[in-house]
C-alpha cells in the first residue's frame, strides 16, 4: 500500500464493499431511505468495524493526510457505503482536524443526495470540529442561509453536539429563529432534533424558548422539540393537539 495512491487505495475499498455487501440488505436500505439510494447492502455496525480496521492498516503505512484524500475519493461516490466509508475512516480523529479539513467537509456537502449520506458527515466531522473552534460557527449561520436544504440542515446538526455539552445556547436560539419558518421537512426535522437535544441536556434555558416560539413553531419541530421532557412540560408546551 506504500506506493498506492489514494485513488487507487479508494478503488480498493469500493471493490471491497461491492463484493462483500448483501442484495437483501441493500433492497431494505432503498426502502428504508425512501430517496434514490445506491447501496452495497451493509450493516452499518459491520461497515465501521471493517472501515476501522482498514484505517488501521492504512496508517501503518501513510499518513493523515493520506487517509483524508482517500476519504475525498470515497465521499465523492453515489454509493451509501462509499461515503460512509468516507467518514468512518475519519471519524473521531477530529484533534487533527485543521482549517484544511474542516473546508474539505464543508465542500463535501455539496455532494449529499439525501438525509442517508448527510448526517453521518456533519454529525461525526463537521459537528466535532466546530466544538474544537467555535469560530467555525459563522459557516453554520452561512448554511442557514443557503438555497440547498442540505446546507441549512447541516447548519442545524452541526450543533447537537455542542447542545449536549450546554454550549452554544444563544447561537442555538439565533439559528432557530431564523429557521423557523423554513417548510423544508429535511430542515424542519434537523431543527427538531438539535432543540431536542438542547432540551434534554438544558431544559432550564429550552422550556422557557419553546413556550416562545410555541405559537409559531411547525408542529414538527415542536412536537420534536419536546420528545425528552416530562409529560407535563410536554403537554404544557404544546398544548391541545
Amino acid at each position: 500500500m506504500q506506493k498506492a495512491t489514494a485513488a487507487s487505495v479508494a478503488a480498493q475499498i469500493r471493490r471491497a464493499l461491492k463484493q462483500g455487501g448483501s442484495p437483501e440488505h441493500a433492497a431494505g436500505v432503498q426502502w428504508f431511505f425512501k430517496d434514490a439510494i445506491k447501496s452495497h447492502g451493509w450493516r452499518t455496525g459491520n461497515l465501521r468495524r471493517a472501515i476501522r480496521n482498514l484505517r488501521k492498516e492504512i496508517l501503518r503505512e501513510r499518513d493523515f493526510d493520506f487517509l483524508v484524500k482517500v476519504a475525498d475519493e470515497l465521499f465523492s461516490s453515489r454509493v451509501l457505503e462509499e461515503k460512509v466509508a468516507a467518514v468512518f475512516l475519519l471519524e473521531d480523529l477530529d484533534a487533527q482536524f485543521t482549517d484544511r479539513e474542516f473546508q474539505l467537509f464543508e465542500d463535501w456537502l455539496d455532494r449529499i443526495s439525501s438525509w442517508a449520506d448527510h448526517d453521518g458527515l456533519v454529525h461525526y466531522l463537521i459537528a466535532p470540529s466546530i466544538l474544537a473552534k467555535p469560530a467555525r460557527m459563522k459557516n453554520v449561520f452561512a448554511w442557514a442561509k443557503s438555497p440547498r436544504r442540505w446546507h441549512r440542515r447541516a447548519a442545524c446538526v452541526a450543533l447537537i453536539r455542542g447542545a449536549r455539552k450546554k454550549m452554544f445556547f444563544p447561537e442555538i436560539v439565533k439559528l432557530s429563529d431564523c429557521l423557523l419558518a423554513d417548510s423544508d421537512d429535511m430542515v424542519q426535522k434537523g431543527l427538531g432534533w438539535l432543540l431536542r437535544e438542547t432540551a434534554k441536556f438544558d431544559a432550564k434555558r429550552s422550556v422557557p424558548y419553546l413556550m416562545k416560539i410555541r405559537a409559531r413553531a411547525p408542529r414538527l419541530v415542536l412536537r420534536t422539540a419536546c420528545e425528552k421532557l416530562s409529560p407535563d412540560t410536554r403537554k404544557k408546551i404544546l398544548g391541545a393537539e
